[in-house]
């Protein structure tokens, strides 16, 4: 029992776990749907809908000794009564069964020292870095999280519609996209480059004529990003 997981959920996340934790040599249960047994695993780790999690702990038959942990960012402990709690949040984005999560960090809470401890030692098992967050940066973190992936992905389809009606493939865009990450993860805002940076506003007018153009459902998120720049690029100097 000591070394067994039981995971619950069947979503994208569940099934990544399981791999990752077979393959570094956990014995693993499942992913088990929400209706499944559980019981004899020393940690239960659900990996339901963030809503789903306080209904899904709930209905676990408290066992002396048992772990239960949830995979959310953004939700604390508190979910999880009347369980000694933890939880573990990928901070990688998780499209199947396979995706990679050694090398990324691992956001990880306890109740108590024992199932910290528990945590880390899974995100360690996984290859990730643990590292602790608390209940009431919770929202704060996986905010961070979002803004830099989800929103990222919203704002590189933004570019591919412009970069479509001017006749340029998406693939064109990718180096520049990874280029510009890189640099960024080296050099933070001073990564910033192009018209606003250097204070060419003309060029950004005529921009912004473009988005009106071609793309007018653009124009407010294009407004607010060229704001966001120049504040950046104000503090970047």
């Amino acid at each position: 029992m000591t070394d067994t997981i039981a995971i619950v959920g069947r979503g994208r996340l569940g099934p990544a776990l399981a791999a990752a934790l077979r393959g570094a040599g956990r014995t693993v249960h499942g992913p088990l749907g929400r209706d499944g047994d559980p019981s004899g695993a020393a940690i239960v780790l659900l990996c339901v809908p963030d809503d789903a999690i306080a209904a899904a702990a709930a209905a676990l038959t408290p066992s002396p000794g048992r772990l239960v942990g949830h995979c959310s960012g953004a939700n604390g402990l508190d979910v999880l009564a009347p369980h000694e709690g933890l939880s573990l949040h990928p901070l990688m984005t998780v499209t199947s069964a396979t995706a990679p999560l050694a090398g990324a960090a691992c956001a990880v809470a306890g109740a108590t020292t024992r199932a910290l401890s528990a945590a880390r030692t899974l995100a360690g098992d996984l290859g990730m870095s643990a590292i602790e967050v608390a209940d009431e940066d919770r929202a704060a973190y996986h905010a961070a999280a979002s803004i830099a992936s989800n929103f990222l992905v919203t704002l590189e389809c933004a570019a591919e519609r412009m970069a479509t009606a001017a006749g340029v493939p998406r693939a064109a865009l990718v180096p520049l996209v990874r280029a510009t990450v890189d640099t960024w993860a080296a050099d933070g805002p001073r990564a910033l480059t192009g018209p606003i940076a250097r204070g060419d506003e003309r060029t950004v007018a005529r921009q912004r004529d473009a988005v009106a153009h071609r793309a007018p459902e653009l124009l407010a998120l294009f407004d607010a990003l060229a704001t966001a720049t120049r504040d950046l690029a104000a503090v970047a100097a």
